[in-house]
């Protein structure tokens, strides 16, 4: 299984790489920068892809690597490389050397290793500004989080690499955020969700709002579960939940205007597109309906936990979440990003979305 994961990575990786000449630099804060470039270079090669390799040099050393990967990269585009390349040879090096001592131009893809989260807080953003993001939290179930649009389409990878990551964590998912349930009642009653409603809860995972988006439809109502990922779905059953359906949230499987409300929990942060996203929301949500947003912590809080800074053009900061809503079917009428939770609430505009 682990072998496979790594080959589906590497798979989408040289997908990825433009064609023809192209240079790359897998980044990072340990010595897995170098064992995930071998790893790449092997499979361009593998795919008929002439490929150049320069030393590595272990991160934060200056010199070896970033020195060689420009003359590598003048030799790629010269003609022959290291590993007997043409002029369309890609140009793989590795670590935060290669990465300062960028070729002229810049660097055709950067890729950046999430390793542990002390490494990234000591790092700042240098993660923020990839064009991939591979997550090695567990080195043995490697998950790309991030794709540039401009290397490969989200429709190609987001939904096949979103269930990895989620399908291995949700037999755990209950013991490490089972406590956060009083927080998820409080706020589906602060939202005020109709009785006898219609409520979809996009992104459901486990299930844990389920019983309070129940409760506050009352015996008339529907509420209905919909995830990406079998594995949490089936957690989701094991308590006894129906109406769950195995969807994607970018291509919902309902008619337009058909449900009263949407409940989405952390849902905004792992969509490929946000605005694209709340689009699909607006448009199976009939005009008068209403968006709920939430997350049972805040923002600040959830990115110290994470060890990063919070940027002001996040999608879930409040300007550029107005923006987003306004321009998407929705109007933001309520914005709560305290220590304790995120809540947004939302309602559906009458202006038709495509």
């Amino acid at each position: 299984m682990t072998q496979d994961r790594w080959s589906e990575v590497m798979h989408l990786l040289v997908e990825a790489i433009p064609a023809g000449r192209a240079t790359v630099v897998v980044d990072g804060t340990d010595e897995r920068t170098g064992q995930v470039a071998d790893r790449l270079t092997a499979a361009l090669r593998s795919a008929g892809r002439p490929c150049t390799r320069p030393p590595s040099s272990p991160p934060g050393t200056p010199g070896a690597a970033g020195t060689s990967a420009v003359t590598g990269a003048s030799g790629a585009s010269g003609g022959t490389g290291a590993a007997g390349g043409t002029g369309d040879a890609v140009l793989v090096a590795d670590g935060p050397a290669a990465r300062d001592r960028a070729p002229a131009g810049g660097w055709d893809v950067v890729i950046w290793l999430r390793t542990s989260r002390r490494q990234h807080a000591a790092d700042g953003a240098r993660g923020d500004t990839a064009d991939v993001v591979v997550d090695l939290h567990d080195p043995e179930w490697p998950v790309i989080r991030h794709l540039a649009p401009r290397l490969l389409p989200h429709e190609r990878w987001h939904l096949a690499e979103s269930r990895a990551f989620f399908g291995v964590r949700a037999e755990t998912w209950d013991a490490k955020f089972g406590d956060d349930l009083p927080a998820y009642a409080a706020a589906v009653e602060a939202a005020a969700l109709p009785s006898g409603g219609v409520v979809v809860d996009v992104g459901c995972g486990t299930g844990r709002a389920l019983p309070a988006l129940r409760a506050a439809v009352g015996p008339a109502g529907t509420v209905i579960g919909l995830d990406h990922t079998p594995q949490m779905l089936a957690k989701a059953r094991e308590k006894g939940n129906g109406g769950l359906v195995l969807a994607d949230a970018s291509r919902l499987p309902f008619t337009d205007g058909a449900v009263d409300a949407v409940f989405a929990a952390g849902l905004v942060m792992h969509l490929p597109d946000p605005a694209d996203g709340l689009r699909e929301l607006a448009r199976v949500t009939r005009p008068g309906g209403r968006l709920v947003l939430f997350h049972p912590t805040g923002r600040a809080t959830l990115a110290a936990r994470h060890g990063r800074v919070l940027r002001p053009d996040e999608p879930l900061a409040e300007g550029p979440l107005t923006a987003t809503t306004a321009g998407s079917g929705w109007r933001l009428s309520v914005y709560d990003d305290g220590p304790d939770r995120f809540l947004a609430l939302a309602d559906r505009t009458d202006r038709p979305v495509h």
